[in-house]
């Protein structure tokens, strides 16, 4: 069986959808699993040896659909549910599975505040295949080369049971402003490790400066290398990011900040069933602006930004002295 699963993005959507990689590999006998996704996410599966081919969505759709037309496959699983992957299903033509992304919910969560808890996305994403495989309780998956795992050369033996810290986020709304991140930084007494995008290197300067403690390699590392500080490190502060998911991925302890987002839109790290981490989820919970999007904004639609700037970092710091101590 030839099966093609799409997902073009991002990069925790991705990895969140490993474990039907996995199960459709090692539980069906000869399937063929191949990966549709947009060519900036290529890293996130070049390693996976779940996949057997990977297709990768440049400039041209024309020439997407085209070059998957060759491979006649006798599934599409499609985890992304659009418009493009509607286009895609359609000009294939063969048989297609699709997840329920619980858009409606989610919608009402979001305009009228409804109390929800939505299942979480990977075991939405395992369905599409529950009729051949099986979830197998074992989390997510994230692969790394030698070559990716190079870059621990480059910290320092000083920084023993470091923590990193995943500064950025697609969204503002998603990511703590600056100085509230300096005030938390300022109470971890651990070496920590900062991670994030070029478009981050200029926070973290702020925050790494006149601090030994403190080193950043925002903008100065792949998306897999900085995977590789995040397999190496103690623990993982973040936002609600795709390193949240990735740090899930090597069952890390994690510690998550959220804010115009919510944990029950099933979106948190997603651990393997027989690991027991202490792990923290921090959100300002008595807000009535809260959730205020599915995926975040440039700017607090209020002004305010209370979902972030609420955030108690005494007590963020204490959990993660907490795990620091027990782990």
């Amino acid at each position: 069986m030839k099966i093609l699963v799409i997902r073009f993005s991002s990069i925790g959507d991705i990895v969140l959808t490993t474990p039907v990689l996995r199960c459709l590999k090692q539980q069906v006998a000869n399937c063929e699993v191949h990966y549709a996704t947009k060519e900036s996410y290529k890293s996130l599966l070049l390693n996976n040896p779940y996949v057997d081919k990977i297709h990768l969505l440049k400039k041209s759709e024309s020439d997407f659909i085209d070059e998957l037309k060759l491979e006649k496959f006798d599934y599409i699983i499609d985890l992304h549910h659009n418009l493009r992957t509607l286009r895609i299903k359609w000009a294939l033509n063969c048989k297609a599975i699709s997840f329920n992304k619980n858009n409606v919910l989610k919608w009402l969560m979001v305009q009228f505040k409804k109390k929800e808890l939505l299942e979480h996305v990977s075991l939405r994403y395992l369905k599409t295949i529950e009729k051949w495989a099986k979830y197998d309780g074992e989390g997510l998956d994230y692969f790394l080369s030698p070559k990716d795992e190079l870059i621990l050369q480059k910290v320092p033996t000083t920084f023993t049971d470091y923590w990193v810290y995943a500064i950025g986020g697609q969204f503002e709304t998603k990511k703590m402003p600056l100085d509230k991140m300096k005030e938390l930084l300022l109470k971890i007494k651990v070496p920590v490790i900062l991670i994030g995008g070029p478009e981050d290197d200029e926070n973290a300067l702020e925050l790494i400066k006149n601090h030994p403690n403190r080193l950043s390699f925002c903008g100065k590392s792949t998306l897999n290398e900085s995977a590789a500080l995040v397999k190496n490190a103690k623990g993982v502060i973040t936002h609600d990011t795709g390193f949240m998911h990735i740090a899930a991925a090597f069952s890390k302890p994690i510690v998550s900040i959220w804010g115009s987002t919510v944990p029950s839109f099933g979106m948190t790290p997603f651990l393997p069933q027989n690991v027991k981490l202490q792990s923290y989820i921090h959100e300002v919970t008595n807000l009535s602006c809260r959730p205020c999007s599915k995926i975040g904004f440039a700017k607090c639609p209020q002004n305010h930004f209370n979902c972030m700037r609420l955030q108690n970092t005494d007590l963020i710091a204490k959990n993660l002295a907490d795990i620091s101590v027990n782990n």
